[in-house]
């Protein structure tokens, strides 16, 4: 971290701005992303193939139980980017939960909820 973000105690709004940009794009795609693997889901469901077979052929539970995981992921990455606009909300993004010092620019340009810095993350393992 730079000596200028290491003297801030929290990112301006302008740059609050900035992430909460980044955040509500993640978020469009990533509810996009988890509608279509549930209505990948229902139709696979809701297929004649499917009722007939019962779903018992190995492909079609195996591709759902795939599609189940994407949504399942999705769901967790959609809480993480709604958990961070809280944070925007509250000004304390940016802010490593461990150190507290600010999480630099491009780590929350590459991943808009963490809530860690590398150096913390790392410490962790």
């Amino acid at each position: 971290m730079d000596d200028k973000n290491a003297a801030r105690l929290r990112y301006s709004d302008e740059d609050l701005a900035e992430f909460r940009a980044i955040i509500e794009k993640k978020l469009s795609r990533a509810q996009d992303d988890l509608d279509f693997y549930r209505e990948s889901l229902t139709a696979m469901a809701e297929s004649p193939e499917a009722k007939v077979k019962g779903l018992d052929d190995g492909t079609s539970s195996a591709e759902m139980e795939r599609l189940n995981t994407l949504a399942a992921r999705q769901q967790k990455l959609i809480q993480h980017l709604r958990n961070a606009m809280q944070r925007i909300e509250s000004k304390i993004y940016g802010v490593c939960r461990e150190t507290g010092e600010l999480i630099p620019k491009a780590r929350l340009r590459a991943v808009p909820h963490a809530t860690l810095s590398v150096e913390a993350k790392m410490a962790r393992r």
